[in-house]
């Protein structure tokens, strides 16, 4: 079974564009880092200042979990389906950099910081600093390189119990982060909300 091994230049172009991604963001006017004045490695709050500013929180498993789906996706195109021709499945990890960075400039425009703090837990959700994102680009990169480097039922087992975590800690995980976004359930929110206000 081929795998999606990227060499020096793809490695390359994927820094180039988590490069290009953080000056789009910063030419958004998103901020270097959390305006609290201080970066920290680990912010365990959901709905304060500091949530998406540091380095990790509890959307980092999410993020890692993109890394995973998009080497899933690569494999899919690139070696299954022979996407590209002899050699294309080098190109994994750009395709998902730039998958993971397109996201991170759309996460941070107003329309989606709206809808976040509209229907999903994120009822605070003021957008990412640039460190938050280019830390959620790393961390997307880490989750390809664990689907790279291990076994199909370990990255799956990997997934879920970043899911069940996040889910039973914070009640929100990728799952309903999707399901939020894109069809609110009323159910769901009222579910959140119990903790995020009691």
């Amino acid at each position: 079974m081929g795998k999606l091994v990227p060499d020096r230049r793809v490695i390359i172009v994927s820094i180039g564009i988590a490069l290009l991604a953080l000056g789009v963001l910063l030419a958004m006017g998103r901020t270097p880092i959390c305006e609290c004045g201080y970066v920290k490695l680990w912010h365990g709050q959901i709905n304060d200042a500091g949530n998406s500013q540091h380095i990790a929180d509890w959307y980092t498993p999410s993020h890692i979990i993109h890394g995973m789906i998009f080497y899933a996706l690569g494999w899919w195109l690139f070696v299954k389906r022979g996407l590209g021709g002899q050699g294309a499945a080098r190109w994994g990890l750009a395709l998902a950099v730039l998958l993971e960075a397109a996201w991170e400039v759309l996460e941070n425009t107003p329309m989606v910081i709206n809808r976040f703090r509209a229907v999903t837990a994120n009822f605070g959700y003021s957008g990412d600093s640039v460190l938050n994102s280019a830390a959620d680009i790393g961390w997307m990169a880490l989750g390809f390189w664990l689907a790279l480097r291990l076994p199909v039922k370990v990255t799956v087992a990997l997934a879920i119990i970043g899911e069940l975590v996040a889910g039973y800690v914070v009640r929100d995980n990728l799952t309903l982060n999707v399901i939020m976004l894109l069809f609110p359930i009323e159910g769901i929110a009222d579910w959140q909300a119990a903790s995020t206000h009691g």
